[in-house]
Formats: C-alpha cells, sequence, structure tokens
C-alpha cells in the first residue's frame, strides 16, 4: 500500500483517502485532519476536494492543476489550535521543488466548521 502524502506514516487508504472518497468523504474528524487532507489533494491534484473543502467565503472560483515540473515534498505540522467546537487553526510548512529550485510555503491556516463539515477559510504567510 503507498504511503500517504500527508507523511502521517500510515497508507493513503488509511488515512486521507477516506476523507477524499467514498462514504466518509469531506468527514474529517477535526482541523488537523482536514489540514492533512488537503495537503495530499494538493499532492494528488484533487481540485475537486480542494474546492469541496474551502469556505464558500473565500473559496476561489476554480483551482489549477499542479505544473508538470513541481514535486511535492513534504508536510510538517508545526501547531494545532482548537478554541472551541467550531474554530481552529493549523500552523504547517509545505515544502515543494519546481523548475529545480526549493520552495517552502509556511502558514498559519484558519478553519471553520459549518454543519458539521470542517472547511478551510484562509491562512496567513509567515
Amino acid at each position: 500500500m503507498p504511503a500517504c502524502p500527508c507523511e502521517s506514516g500510515l497508507a493513503y487508504a488509511r488515512c486521507c483517502e477516506r476523507w477524499h472518497r467514498g462514504p466518509q468523504r469531506l468527514l474529517a474528524p477535526d482541523a488537523l485532519a482536514l489540514m492533512r487532507s488537503r495537503y495530499s489533494a494538493f499532492v494528488l491534484d484533487d481540485l475537486p476536494y480542494l474546492l469541496d473543502t474551502w469556505h464558500p467565503d473565500t473559496r476561489p472560483a476554480q483551482l489549477e492543476r499542479n505544473p508538470s515540473d513541481l514535486k511535492w515534498l513534504g508536510l510538517q505540522i508545526k501547531q494545532h489550535h482548537q478554541p472551541d467546537a467550531d474554530h481552529a487553526t493549523v500552523e504547517f510548512v509545505a515544502r515543494c521543488r519546481q523548475a529545480g529550485r526549493a520552495t517552502r510555503l509556511h502558514e498559519l491556516s484558519r478553519f471553520l466548521r459549518v454543519g458539521g463539515h470542517w472547511l478551510y477559510v484562509d491562512g496567513e504567510h509567515r
């Protein structure tokens, strides 16, 4: 079984895949699981999942697939904070390489639970 792109140490089928497809689709139990599943969706170019897990107030009209020379290299979760049942933040660093150049995305992401579903709202670059 292939490893999950989110680097949880689990197989994809036992980790983020359940939130991407099947009866548990869109049912990540908390913001941290949603963050990991969104990273995996970016790696796998699962654009419908990314749009479906984005809050409608901040969701872009469309997303572009990964360029052919982009390779995702890893995800590091720095911290996760959930002050109440419906709000959370996740600070992370995602690494990638494009055209031979390494890049890091360091973000503090905000999540909101709406109708029992966690959604990505926005992020502050660090």
